[in-house]
């Protein structure tokens, strides 16, 4: 039975080079369907042929003698006294014209035509309405033609496209199937699978539907019967170069059975769900357009002039529709309606962020709508995870912190993400999960629809003791007097070496910052103060991460609410290293060190007595007062070296070499930047590691500075690449940038133009961990270099 089908299959197939569009549901499910009858290039199988046979300078007595055919039928096909040749008979008139492999597709296609003229397919321009404004993308473009041509040689390609709701799979796929037309012959065939119904078609009900939009007759469906359409189904594709696009997919065990496994076919299946389970796959994820895209978008929908009467407005629009295709619609189409609004009151609407969802809807296209569509599929612990999600303060969260959130153990809160992973409702990178701007909108109107204000502040409360918890433990490994989690430390996260605790800490930074402010609102001033000192000595680590003054300044008013002078100096003397160091607020510093060395002196505390000479100093030297500055260094000298304070020592001892060297003294700041190497190598082991890299690194950039300034290139320069690499292997890119741009200013003074642009090229590629001003400066130097 099974052979007889494919016989049948054989016989009754009719295809086009065109497209049929079935019951394609668009974003409000309009659905719809196009069949009409077309022949290929215009040309009917007796026309063609006659071209064909004319142009190789054949009569028909003569075709008839190479292709074995006889000349009376030959003939009659000519004339279209015969329609439907045979496919063998169409074979062999091909090699008798021994035509080339382009033009004998091209005449069995008009002969499978010609069988079956009421089975043709509709041609592209049929497609529905949406994808003429088609914008970005070029990449997966550009993929997928690839993955096309390979189709087109004989290896059957399958490509998922996945992304969040609103995406835009179905224009990409849409798209991608006209632009990739011409490359099957036997036309392009649109199932939509409506995935997201509560009951969807079944694989057997839509094999079906191609098998008979393919033009196998019911009779022959019968005969093969039930248990044979899957083979009639794999042969007929085995045997035709056609792109099939399976939209909307439910899940793997609804497309796996359409899928072929041999010939010219290209399956294009687009989902919200990534199908994880299928195998052999080419797996194709979108997310969001680019600024410049959703631009151009914008402006195809509303006109251009309009576009350009506020292009800021314009960009404000589509920023505050996460440049999301279906929100950029819903914008765009609201504008277009509406001649009457400016595109600023459309783009002061959408900033009221309580208000967007709301705003985003036209007509019947809402964006909330797609939203609950893959809403509702979730498991009752995902639903719940996803609205909890919107109480994450940073743009992504890890696994730890949402188990927080849920009160689950860390595999099932590990599980319970990745199905939201799956389902398209959340981003993921490596172990970091995202949910994207607007969807964080709509899960925070869930948490508030269906969540307890009591069980979403116990929630976020949970989350925010953990995260200040973890942040003192991990910043600890950076204490001169503290370092590895304590043994009876029952953590869920990593924080077994430095380098991990580094990590978290950057990872979470936006999160435990938040958990940070919270506490302070809170005046929960004892959790402040021992998050802040935690993470004093890690502050050297991430110098630029824009956010340690507001760090130190909160701290500083939790010590004053506290009453303590020696935790008000210390906090001080933080808060005046921050404003010197991270934002170059010289006045500002010097005056919050003074401040500092009054609590310290009522405090009768000689370490930070030391300090807040050392800052007074290091601020006075940055004003160029170095008269100023040279009795604070000594003085802060004194007081470590009575306290026994040797981290304190150290900085007293660079902080009066960088004095020598901004007064221009450079060989005595050589001297006393030896003098401190020494005195580290005595240290040894007494100096936490961290910090000793630390110095050694400043030491060594301080020494090179001298050696440029003393225009002594090559010791410069060997002293520059020691701090490089030290601040590289101590993973400290503020540190690394000033290196760098030292050296490359060294390099560049003498003559090695080279070198010096590989190494301002390296500043810049630190981007914003950089410090600001060395990455502006080694911009300029490279635009400089270029102009040479």
């Amino acid at each position: 039975m099974i052979a007889n089908g494919v016989r049948l299959s054989q016989r009754l197939a009719a295809v086009q080079e065109a497209t049929c569009h079935i019951e394609l549901i668009q974003a409000q499910r309009d659905e719809t369907q196009g069949i009409r009858v077309t022949t290929v290039n215009g040309v009917g199988f007796g026309a063609l042929l006659r071209q064909l046979r004319l142009e190789a300078s054949l009569t028909i007595e003569a075709l008839a003698e190479a292709s074995g055919v006889s000349g009376r039928g030959i003939g009659d096909l000519e004339r279209g006294i015969r329609a439907t040749p045979q496919r063998g008979t169409v074979a062999a008139l091909a090699t008798g014209l021994n035509l080339p492999e382009a033009e004998r597709e091209r005449l069995l296609a008009a002969a499978r035509i010609g069988r079956n003229p009421r089975h043709s397919l509709a041609d592209m321009r049929a497609f529905p309405r949406g994808i003429d404004d088609f914008v970005g993308r070029e990449q997966e473009l550009v993929q997928l033609a690839s993955l096309a041509q390979q189709a087109s040689l004989g290896q059957s390609q399958v490509v998922s496209v996945s992304g969040p709701p609103g995406a835009g799979k179905t224009t990409l796929a849409l798209y991608a199937a006209r632009e990739l037309a011409d490359r099957f012959s036997d036309g392009q065939l649109v199932l939509d699978l409506r995935g997201m119904d509560d009951d969807p078609p079944q694989p057997a009900e839509l094999m079906l539907r191609v098998l008979k939009v393919f033009g196998v007759a019911d009779r022959d469906l019968a005969k093969a019967g039930t248990q044979g359409h899957p083979e009639l189904y794999r042969q007929l594709l085995a045997e035709r170069r056609c792109l099939l696009m399976l939209d909307n997919a439910r899940d793997e065990a609804q497309v796996r059975p359409l899928l072929p496994s041999t010939g010219a076919t290209m399956v294009l299946i687009t989902s919200r769900r990534m199908l994880t389970g299928l195998e052999n796959v080419e797996r194709l994820p979108i997310g969001e357009l680019s600024p410049t895209e959703s631009g151009v978008f914008l402006a195809g929908v509303i006109g251009q002039d309009r576009a350009d009467s506020d292009p800021r407005a314009l960009s404000e629009v589509a920023l505050r529709c996460a440049h999301l295709p279906l929100a950029l619609r819903v914008a765009g189409n609201w504008l277009a309606t509406r001649t009457g609004w400016t595109v600023r009151r459309l783009a002061d609407r959408l900033a009221l962020e309580e208000r967007r969802l709301d705003t985003l809807a036209a007509g019947d296209l809402r964006l909330t709508a797609a939203f609950d569509l893959s809403y509702r599929q979730l498991t009752p612990n995902a639903s719940r995870l996803f609205r909890l999600l919107a109480l994450v303060d940073g743009p992504d969260v890890g696994v730890a912190g949402s188990a927080q959130l849920t009160g689950q153990e860390f595999f099932d809160a590990e599980d319970t993400l990745e199905e939201l992973v799956e389902t398209g409702l959340l981003g993921s990178d490596q172990d970091r999960y995202r949910l994207h701007d607007l969807l964080k909108l709509y899960a925070r109107d869930r948490l508030k629809a269906e969540e307890s204000e009591e069980a979403a502040a116990a929630a976020q409360s949970a989350l925010h003791r953990w995260l200040l918890d973890t942040a003192v433990v991990a910043g600890r490994w950076f204490e001169p007097d503290f370092g590895a989690p304590p043994s009876t430390w029952q953590g869920i996260v990593d924080l077994s070496t430095a380098e991990h605790a580094r990590q978290w800490l950057q990872a979470e930074g936006v999160n435990w910052l938040a958990a940070f402010r919270s506490a302070a609102l809170q005046e929960d001033h004892a959790s402040v103060i021992e998050v802040a000192e935690a993470l004093h000595w890690f502050s050297d680590q991430w110098i630029f991460w824009g956010h340690w003054p507001e760090v130190s300044a909160i701290a500083v008013n939790s010590a004053q609410a506290l009453g303590d002078p020696r935790l008000e100096a210390t906090h001080l003397n933080l808060h005046a290293w921050a404003l010197l160091v991270c934002e170059g607020r010289h006045h500002d510093s010097l005056d919050r060190a003074s401040g500092a060395l009054v609590a310290a002196q009522r405090a009768d505390d000689l370490p930070q007595q030391g300090w807040a000479h050392s800052y007074m100093a290091w601020a006075l030297s940055q004003l160029g007062d170095y008269t100023a500055a040279a009795p604070h260094n000594r003085e802060a000298a004194r007081l470590f070296e009575a306290a026994g304070d040797l981290p304190g020592t150290l900085h007293a001892m660079g902080s009066h070499a960088d004095t020598l060297l901004r007064a221009g003294r450079y060989e005595e700041s050589i001297a006393e930047n030896l003098r401190t190497l020494a005195f580290l190598d005595q240290a040894g082991e007494r100096i936490e590691p961290h910090s000793a890299a630390f110095n050694r690194t400043n030491v060594q950039a301080s020494i090179g500075q001298a050696q440029t300034l003393l225009k002594n290139w090559a010791e410069a320069a060997g002293h520059l690449r020691t701090a490089v690499s030290l601040a590289r292997a101590s993973a400290n890119p503020g540190l690394e940038s000033r290196a760098l741009i030292h050296l490359a200013d060294a390099l560049h003074a003498g003559g090695h133009q080279e070198q010096a642009r590989e190494a301002y090229t390296q500043c810049v590629n630190l981007g914003k961990s950089a410090n600001p001003q060395h990455l502006a400066t080694a911009q300029e130097r490279l635009a400089d270099l270029g102009h040479r």
